[in-house]
């Protein structure tokens, strides 16, 4: 751990630490040193491939915020099924940050989509703010194509929430649905009621993106 946090440091970059702290202002600046993501990738690679990873795995929690997106990096790189999902559920209770928690993938999802669904109902309805998120990204990467169920809207749509990174990706999984599923999703929204901080997001989210046609952006507000 002590050879992994010196490696850190040597690649710390106090310009992007000011930067990428600012987008995160929920976590403390003083545990972010400030490493490029690229690095971290070549980093968490590394680690996978050459040293006993299963060590920097079971070293939580971590105390800066590129342990842990080392962590999640090297989580994403297993080729067990079995053995990710169960290093996901230990892990994800740590998750502190959205930057973390966004954008996981990994090889082993869209091979194993009928039992990552069940493990997504898990993380949506557990108790974690950023285990619902996880969640949430996780059902909006993965099944708004053909995998799609309208029971997924209902999933999201029935979420309670009253913070601030979670009615975001709740909003940011509606405006994407818009965009891949405009009928079925509208009529969703029709006939369901989101909080109203949901609501500004997601409008607000529907009007940036160049995805969802003014149209679709006018019955939106209409429905809400």
């Amino acid at each position: 751990m002590e050879e992994i946090i010196n490696l850190l440091f040597l690649n710390q970059d106090l310009k992007y630490r000011d930067f990428h702290s600012s987008l995160m202002p929920n976590i403390n600046k003083d545990n972010v040193i400030g490493v490029r993501r690229p690095i971290l990738k070549k980093m968490a690679k590394d680690i996978y491939k050459n040293y006993n990873y299963s060590l920097f795995l079971n070293e939580l929690p971590h105390k800066y915020f590129e342990e842990n997106v080392l962590h999640i990096l090297i989580i994403s790189y297993l080729d067990d099924y079995d053995l990710m999902i169960n290093e996901l559920d230990k892990f994800i209770p740590y998750i502190d940050n959205w930057a973390v928690c966004d954008g996981y993938s990994s090889k082993l999802i869209k091979k194993n989509k009928d039992k990552i669904i069940i493990k997504i109902k898990e993380w949506i309805k557990n108790k974690y703010i950023y285990s619902k998120r996880f969640g949430v990204n996780m059902l909006m990467n993965y099944f708004l194509d053909d995998d799609f169920k309208k029971s997924y809207l209902s999933l999201v749509g029935n979420i309670k929430s009253n913070d601030y990174y979670l009615d975001m990706v709740i909003a940011w999984y509606f405006a994407t649905a818009l965009a891949k599923k405009r009928d079925e999703t509208l009529l969703y929204l029709e006939n369901n009621k989101l909080s109203d901080s949901v609501k500004k997001m997601l409008i607000r989210k529907a009007k940036d993106s160049y995805r969802v046609d003014e149209s679709t952006v006018l019955r939106l507000i209409e429905i809400l």
